[in-house]
């Protein structure tokens, strides 16, 4: 399997008030290969959403190097990064970030849109991600008529449309019930086993433990947490 991230020494550090630096990041490395699906956790305030935001080429790192796809972000300019974004990189959120005004069909052909693709094909394939994840039924549906689960799996359908690298989940199943939320991480297990890469931020320990790692971010440093066949917990530095 292909590495699709690869995270070296990553630093992050802001300028808070009186000119002093608050570093968030002390030094991460991580690294995903094609298929696999993590599990990010920590308290508020460690730094997940950080991580998050560089590994998704929203913001800059302080140093340090972070690889998608063979491609070092670090080093990239803005034409770049906004091909990543668009083309290696998808995302998903607590609220689902939906166009409310357009259908569910129409929310998953919009990236492709963007990315510059039009025509038939288009919507085929949009139809069929929308079948993907369980919604053939409802794909004329605006998001208001969804019920929250079925709005994150419109979002779902709609991350994938430009068949991304590396999926960053965040906080996905926040907004959603348990049995919900559980059906969200089994759509995920099953699009890992399709190849698809996958980065989940979460506060939900029994939800996290459904991925294959689970890594904890404290004081700036990522520990791996490994859940064995028992049901134990053996945390590696």
């Amino acid at each position: 399997m292909s590495t699709i991230l690869k995270i070296q020494d990553l630093k992050k550090s802001f300028i808070v008030g009186g000119g002093n630096e608050y570093r968030v990041l002390k030094g991460i490395d991580l690294e995903m290969r094609e298929g696999e699906f993590f599990a990010l956790m920590g308290p508020s305030g460690s730094g997940k959403s950080t991580l998050l935001n560089i590994v998704g080429a929203l913001i800059d790192a302080t140093s340090g190097h972070v690889m998608v796809d063979s491609k070092d972000l670090t080093t990239l300019n803005d034409n770049d990064l906004t091909d990543i974004r668009r083309h290696s990189i998808a995302w998903i959120f607590q609220d689902f970030s939906l166009i409310p005004n357009l259908s569910a069909l129409e929310n998953v052909i919009i990236p492709m849109n963007l990315a510059g693709e039009i025509g038939p094909d288009v919507e085929e394939r949009a139809i069929k991600l929308l079948a993907r994840v369980g919604l053939e039924e409802r794909m004329n549906h605006l998001p208001d008529g969804m019920s929250g689960g079925q709005q994150q799996r419109v979002a779902i359908a709609r991350a994938l449309a430009n068949r991304p690298k590396l999926l960053l989940a965040d906080e996905p199943t926040g907004n959603l019930d348990t049995q919900t939320g559980h059906e969200i991480i089994e759509l995920f297990k099953e699009l890992a086993a399709d190849g698809t890469t996958i980065l989940m931020v979460s506060h939900d320990v029994a939800l996290a433990h459904s991925a294959q790692k689970v890594f904890i971010l404290q004081d700036g440093i990522v520990e791996e947490e490994i859940q064995d066949l028992n049901g134990g917990k053996n945390n590696v530095n």
